[in-house]
């Protein structure tokens, strides 16, 4: 079977009936949160696996792959809006898909489809700059390959979280047939965020592979802000947020919300009001 065609089955004890039946059958509650919630608060939190997991890749299987949820109301008669999400992690391949598990499945529960990218990273073979926004492109363009699920692919939205955000709008910028693009607590201004010395700003030229001095063009194709953005994009940000600073959401001519009190993980905690104003975003951008 090619790597293309190949479906990795994500399941739990009890075979593929009984995975399906719980995914059908169980909700996960989240209670409310307070703000500016920490990383090991969302990495506790509680999640559904997700129904399946294809590759949408050639070059790497294990990485080059996508997650699917569905939410129990969607039916043939009843299709759902499709959020596409991209999560963070500084670039590096230290943090995975799975942190951002809890908010798949809480949107999943909100009436969305999720397809979560898990994509090569810095220290991955063929990561980095630009391997890593062609993961990015392929896993955003496999969604037209859904269509044996009831999802509204004409209703669809890309939603990235941190370094995750900084790839979903420059994927975005490239499609605009995309009902919108969030970026949360994006990185927006690489050039910008590369000079500061927290842990993620530090490692941006590692992502990047070259100095900004050494190749200018790169780092202005890697730069969100150097690009036209999507006409529907909004940036959603905490203005406690220690690793990407609130500075990063102030783009000419792009809408953005500034949530007080809220931080940087916030807006992967569905216990929060950061969710909730990332589902309102959500339902605003994919309505009917």
């Amino acid at each position: 079977m090619g790597k293309a065609a190949r479906l990795l089955l994500i399941l739990l004890a009890g075979g593929i009936a009984g995975r399906m039946s719980m995914a059908a059958a169980q909700t996960v509650e989240y209670p409310s949160a307070g703000a500016n919630v920490s990383f090991d608060a969302v990495m506790e939190l509680p999640f559904q696996e997700p129904l399946l997991t294809l590759d949408y890749g050639v070059d790497d299987a294990t990485l080059q792959r996508g997650s699917l949820w569905l939410p129990a109301e969607a039916t043939d008669g009843n299709h759902a809006p499709l959020a596409v999400l991209v999560h963070g992690g500084c670039w590096l391949n230290a943090f995975d898909i799975r942190h951002t598990y809890a908010l798949a499945t809480a949107l999943s529960q909100a009436g969305f489809a999720v397809w979560s990218l898990e994509y090569r990273r810095t220290g991955d073979p063929g990561g980095g700059w630009p391997g890593t926004l062609d993961d990015i492109r392929a896993g955003l363009a496999y969604r037209h390959r859904l269509t044996d699920h009831p999802i509204d692919l004409e209703r669809t939205a890309i939603v990235g979280h941190s370094a995750g955000g900084h790839l979903a709008l420059l994927a975005a910028s490239e499609s605009p047939e995309l009902r919108g693009a969030i970026g949360l607590a994006a990185i927006t201004d690489i050039l910008t965020y590369a000079r500061g010395d927290n842990s993620c700003e530090s490692v941006t030229a590692n992502f990047m592979g070259v100095s900004a001095d050494a190749d200018p063009a790169a780092w202005r194709a890697a730069n969100p802000v150097e690009q036209t953005l999507h006409a529907r994009t909004v940036l959603l940000q905490g203005d406690v947020d220690t690793i990407v600073d609130p500075s990063q959401a102030m783009v000419p001519n792009v809408r953005t919300l500034i949530l007080n009190g809220a931080g940087h993980f916030d807006w992967v905690h569905p216990g929060t009001r950061a969710f909730r104003l990332l589902l309102a975003t959500l339902n605003e951008l994919t309505a009917p």
